[in-house]
């Protein structure tokens, strides 16, 4: 079985870092991805697709990616369920999608002078996006 999904698109927001209980680090961002071909009326349509990372590659994320951002992200998609526990709607089921990510690719680099500041992370190697391009 196969389960492979390969995105290209712009960032909705700013990704949003946040840590587990037991401190592994977990960043979620939305990719806004057009559609290959025109509708009826000769617009393109976008889907808006949920991405997870975690660890390393989210602390990466979160340092480098803005809103806006042309970006790659290859990895699997997760359905998730779960029950309303509050208000009107409570008892009721609900499905998320989401792609986990293994690999992100920055397709644009945004402006270095409005970077922003790197989180201080102990006895880690700092990333160089710079290392990684493969010109």
């Amino acid at each position: 079985m196969l389960n492979r999904v390969i995105l290209i698109g712009r960032l909705t927001r700013d990704p949003e870092l946040r840590y587990t209980s037991n401190g592994q680090a977990v960043t979620n961002f939305t990719l806004a991805v057009d559609r290959p071909f025109t509708n009826q009326q000769g617009e393109r349509d976008t889907d808006f697709i949920d991405i997870v990372t975690w660890r390393k590659l989210a602390e990466v994320c979160a340092d480098y990616l803005v809103k806006g951002q042309l970006t790659a992200v290859e990895g699997r998609l997760q359905v998730r369920q779960y029950e309303v526990q509050t208000g009107d709607n409570k008892g009721q089921k609900r499905r998320v999608y989401e792609v986990v990510a293994d690999n992100v690719r920055f397709l644009e680099w945004r402006d270095r002078d409005k970077a922003k500041p790197q989180t201080e992370k102990s006895g880690q190697e700092e990333f160089n996006p710079e290392d990684d391009v493969p010109f």
